[in-house]
């Protein structure tokens, strides 16, 4: 073959190559062509790392730009919770169940429990797992929810800072805070915030909500067993609640309980030995949260009162994570509710408004304090605050009457006031008991009617007896004698309220016209019976918070009035309890001492009283239930009129028994009493013309007793009250009582 031919050979035989060559895609070159132009090792490589950068970037982005937000409102909002004197729980208050509590509060193996189960790493990562967060975004974005892995930061931000929102976006920012909160915080600081935000089912955020809620406790209560089954729950707080899991929830909490047990092994944080010793414990059945129901709405009013007066605000107080421990005693503050309802309460028709009116009316309020240490161990407020919202133990806008008298005789002993003649008052010193007597000495002319219009002596008697009858027409005069101005300083040392700018000039303050509430009157009366040193009543026995922490000062302050003077003062309140108006609260299990209170047209009724080891306040007040006017108490339950020894007596004398219960009563001690030189009267030639005061001789005055139903007649009429009389008819101002008849007493 010659050259020309091999030539055309070789040519032939490229042709037939060159199909082959444009399959495989390349050219004549020997380059790619086609769609694998794009992907080459090195361009995979490249694309990869760029990615990565740019992940590096963006994350370095969010890091600058994202920060801590501020946290949810919902996430620091903690309830308060009020508890008796002795630590039991009366109510929690609050949206939101959880009381945050210091990680030195919880016991340490408890910590490592749920370090244990949810992030064994926590101590030594740096706020985040990357792994965990790749598995988390990698099933959000494919819908299938997160696959855990979030550290306890990670939990502790999204429960602090944002939401349950299960979008990528979050879980992004999610990781970034961590890792600023990680760098900003204690490790510990962290643990207590994850702890305290946690939910945990029961209706109980925090673990603090949770020990109460799953075991009764608090949470530096907590043993080892118990936390580990509340480290367990909060993966699914419905399923695994021990009291309402089926079985296979009940199974699945088992698993996670053992397996907190073994990692604390594993972790080197548990021994072998003592794993094995560890029993579950089953958690208490649920109980419903403690509301405002019954008194309870009423005793956290007067709390909250007290602590706004303190200083402690209520924006404060609503921001919650407060303990407030108040003086109440569960068991006197049962005795007083079941002496209001036994005394008072049963006997009503709330429901007859036809045959019944008054009944509607009818408001109670008391208040008991031990004079020892002004502790407020028991109050009433009312039937509920869905029926009346304002507290009748706070209220004041009801005068306490007579209540006020033995202010006046404190006033009188104290200053060493006489009488018009110049003889000095004491509880033997004698007055003009004649009703509508005009008072001596006075700029102001007042003339006040005795109850029922009945004058007292003939017309002669003691301080004592008119204590004992509450008569109007000798403590006008001796408020007088004593000065007006100077009771009402009296009255204001020994706690009372300048609330309505009492009138220093008018003997009309001697019948308490001024307003006051059952807790002011309780801390006059515990400052007689605490020997004249002041009483200033407190409901509230400490208050602690995280970050504060509120004790109140002593309730016991100093002299308001000198020992004599309250002594005496108690010593002629006994006479009230044994031969006066109180005689319905006599009994031979204790000594007392009290004062009966009724406001013109009976519209309140009080009961003041004390022995040794207890003060009491027991008020009624008559309230127009649509217009909130004060109306007569007159015909309550049906009977007459509703003085102060009637059902506020009956409910004191019930309460006391039962309070003092076991109680090894004593007397009063009474040393430093004087009840002055004993005098006699002289006749006055009218009661119109008579002084407040006479020459010595033996007093005349009627005995008394006070009968619990002021509308019955006895068959002696010196010794118990007569029928009330028709509020509808008014004596007649002309004609002055013959003083030498003694006509049946109706007593306040």
């Amino acid at each position: 073959m010659g050259r020309a031919e091999a030539r055309k050979a070789q040519q032939r035989s490229s042709a037939r190559r060159a199909p082959r060559g444009r399959a495989t895609g390349k050219g004549r070159a020997g380059k790619r062509t086609g769609i694998r132009r794009f992907f080459t090792w090195k361009k995979i490589l490249g694309a990869f790392f760029g990615v990565i950068l740019l992940m590096m970037g963006g994350a370095v982005v969010l890091y600058f730009l994202v920060d801590p937000p501020d946290p949810r409102t919902d996430a620091v909002l903690q309830s308060n919770t009020y508890e008796y004197a002795d630590g039991s729980i009366m109510a929690r208050t609050g949206k939101t169940n959880r009381e945050i509590v210091a990680i030195g509060k919880i016991p340490e193996e408890v910590q490592t429990a749920f370090i244990a189960i949810e992030n064994k790493s926590f101590y030594q990562d740096s706020g985040v797992d990357v792994m965990g967060v790749a598995r988390g975004l990698f099933n959000t974005v494919r819908g299938k929810g997160t696959a855990g892995g979030s550290t306890i930061t990670q939990q502790y931000v999204k429960n602090y800072y944002l939401t349950q929102d299960q979008s990528a976006t979050r879980k992004l920012r999610e990781l970034v805070i961590a890792i600023k909160v990680d760098q900003r915080m204690d490790k510990n600081e962290i643990l207590a915030g994850y702890l305290n935000t946690n939910f945990y089912g029961r209706n109980a955020y925090g673990i603090q909500a949770a020990a109460q809620a799953f075991y009764g406790v608090d949470a530096d209560k907590l043993t080892l067993a118990q936390g580990a089954y509340l480290a367990a729950v909060i993966q699914a707080p419905s399923q695994y609640d021990w009291a309402t899991a089926g079985p296979n929830g009940k199974h699945l909490v088992m698993v996670r309980f053992n397996a907190v047990l073994d990692n604390m092994v594993e972790m080197g944080k548990l021994d072998p030995a003592k794993r094995k010793t560890i029993q579950f414990q089953e958690p208490i059945k649920p109980k419903p949260a403690p509301g405002m129901d019954g008194q309870k709405g009423y005793l956290i009013q007067a709390a909250n009162a007290e602590l706004n007066a303190h200083g402690i605000k209520d924006e404060q107080i609503a921001a919650g994570g407060w303990t407030f421990t108040l003086n109440i005693d569960k068991k006197k503050q049962v005795a007083l509710e079941k002496a209001v309802q036994d005394k008072l309460e049963s006997q009503l028709d709330r429901k007859n408004v036809q045959e019944r009116p008054q009944d509607q009316s009818v408001q109670a309020g008391a208040t008991s304090v031990d004079p020892k240490t002004g502790a407020i161990v028991a109050m009433y407020g009312g039937t509920g605050l869905n029926d009346k919202y304002e507290s009748n133990a706070l209220r004041t806008d009801f005068q306490p009457g007579s209540t006020f008298k033995p202010i006046v005789l404190a006033t009188a002993l104290e200053t060493g006031a006489t009488t018009q003649d110049g003889r000095k008052i004491t509880p033997n010193a004698l007055y003009d008991g004649t009703s509508r007597r005009p008072v001596v000495g006075s700029s102001v002319p007042f003339a006040p009617q005795n109850q029922d219009d009945h004058s007292y002596g003939d017309p002669m008697l003691t301080v004592q007896a008119a204590t004992n009858s509450s008569v109007n027409s000798v403590y006008a005069q001796m408020i007088v004698d004593a000065k007006p101005a100077r009771a009402k300083k009296q009255a204001l040392a020994l706690g009372m309220k300048d609330r309505d700018g009492w009138p220093e000039d008018k003997p009309a303050m001697s019948l308490g016209t001024m307003s006051a509430n059952t807790v002011e009157m309780a801390g006059v009366y515990a400052t007689f019976d605490n020997h004249g040193k002041k009483v200033t009543p407190a409901i509230v026995k400490n208050a602690e918070h995280k970050d504060a922490e509120y004790k109140p000062g002593s309730a016991i302050g100093g002299q308001a009035v000198s020992r004599k003077t309250a002594d005496t003062v108690t010593k002629v309140l006994t006479g009230v309890v044994e031969d006066g108006s109180g005689n319905a609260v006599k009994s031979d299990a204790y000594q007392a001492a009290g004062k009966t209170g009724t406001t013109e047209s009976n519209v309140a009724a009080w009961f003041t009283g004390y022995t040794p080891e207890l003060v009491t306040v027991v008020a009624m007040f008559g309230e127009d239930p649509a217009s909130h006017k004060q109306v007569t108490l007159t015909g309550t339950a049906g009977k007459g009129r509703a003085g102060g020894s009637s059902f506020p007596a009956q409910i004191w004398h019930a309460y006391t028994l039962a309070a003092l219960q076991g109680v090894d009563t004593g007397e009063f001690d009474l040393s430093e009493a004087d009840m002055g030189p004993s005098q006699a009267p002289t006749r006055s030639s009218s009661p119109s013309s008579s002084t407040s005061s006479s020459s010595p001789g033996a007093s005349s005055s009627p005995s008394v007793s006070n009968s619990p139903d002021p509308g019955k007649s006895s068959p002696n009429p010196s010794k118990s009250p007569s029928k009330s009389p028709d509020p509808s008819k008014s004596p007649d101002p002309s004609k002055s009582p013959d003083p030498s008849k003694s006509p049946p007493i109706t007593l306040p």
